[in-house]
């Protein structure tokens, strides 16, 4: 590997502490609380071999598996499109100008405009849009289903200069990760704060993949990497975060960007089996139970179908067991008893052990 891709990876690994010092909003704990959470709660989107979400299905139709063991599902829901009342949803739009090349933004930015202009403007959730830029995370919009007051909003806010450009190289690639990632830190806390479900879309050809052979990371590099992966895995789930990503840089652009992530989705389960690419906002997605949508120029027919995901879905809950350390890694897999129905939800969760009493 080259040195100068090796000093990148070391220094963004190194710098990820201090990202805390630079945040407008507090930032959320690196660890999670310790101890035991009594239930967890999955969101589950049960598509046909169309890939069309199903609805009118009964908990006996669904199998749960954690670490391949059964486990006893506590409670179950059925909520379709119209529980709006009992089950707010909310779709948070991303327009993400730090990664997206400067001559593609105004394209995304009109994809936008067009899905949030159809059908007169009349939104089926309610959406809220959050910018990223150079300078950083601007998540202060208020949720409407109001389409053409959104897109007025959208015109206010125009793509700022851009001060990290591809001439920065391998440097310019290490900022633009850090910056990402300390906005979804703040993205992640902001979600937290609005009730019901969210589903954030992010409109990104998603962050660098600054990666390479696990040898080049140190033990503290590891450790770091792998702790930010547990809060980010962690709180997107407390937060009750589905994660999406569109890409909008079409077909044949990229084949690695849009298939090398893939190598990435195992979740992590010690720090000695992090690489800086477990750290990827296709990752993240895929595991939290969301997709990852590329080779498509439609941008405005994948959000749509990002958000359709929350027309029917159901909602489960179990009690996770008691760990046997900090961050012990569980995955999860829900079976449908139908065969040509498949289940998508988070791939996963992080234990841990009991707090003793005092």
């Amino acid at each position: 590997m080259p040195a100068s891709r090796r000093i990148l990876m070391c220094s963004f690994v190194l710098s990820l502490p201090m990202l805390a010092g630079q945040r407008p909003i507090q930032p959320i704990p690196v660890q999670p609380t310790p101890g035991a959470e009594s239930t967890i709660r999955l969101d589950v989107v049960v598509n046909d071999k169309s890939g069309k979400p199903v609805s009118g299905l009964e908990q006996k139709d669904f199998t749960l598996l954690d670490n391949k063991l059964p486990e006893k599902i506590l409670s179950f829901e059925a909520v379709p499109g119209a529980a709006a009342e009992s089950e707010p949803v909310e779709v948070i739009l991303v327009v993400d100008s730090v990664n997206i090349p400067f001559m593609r933004v105004a394209q995304a930015r009109d994809q936008i405009k067009k899905f949030l202009q159809q059908d007169g403007g009349k939104l089926p959730r309610p959406v809220s849009i959050a910018f990223l830029s150079d300078s950083g995370l601007k998540a202060e919009g208020t949720a409407s289903r109001d389409g053409n007051a959104l897109v007025a909003y959208l015109d206010q806010n125009a793509s700022a200069l851009r001060t990290i450009t591809k001439s920065q190289g391998f440097y310019g690639a290490d900022e633009r990760m850090q910056l990402s990632v300390n906005a979804f830190e703040q993205l992640t806390q902001y979600a937290a704060q609005r009730p019901g479900k969210k589903i954030i879309i992010c409109i990104s050809p998603g962050w660098p993949l600054l990666t390479g052979p696990r040898d080049d990371l140190t033990q503290k590099n590891q450790n770091q990497i792998f702790s930010t992966i547990v809060a980010m895995s962690t709180n997107l789930r407390e937060a009750g975060v589905t994660l999406y990503m569109v890409d909008p840089l079409g077909p044949g652009e990229s084949q690695m960007r849009e298939f090398y992530y893939q190598s990435f989705l195992k979740g992590v389960r010690s720090p000695r089996q992090v690489v800086i690419g477990d750290l990827s906002l296709q990752v993240l997605a895929s595991q939290s139970g969301g997709r990852v949508l590329t080779a498509s120029n439609d941008i405005a027919d994948g959000i749509a179908s990002c958000v359709r995901d929350a027309n029917a879905y159901y909602v489960l809950s179990f009690a996770p067991p008691p760990a046997d350390g900090p961050n012990e890694y569980h995955a999860i897999e829900v079976k449908m008893d139908q065969p040509h129905l498949k289940a998508q939800t988070r791939a996963g969760y992080y234990d841990q052990p009991a707090q003793k009493p005092l």
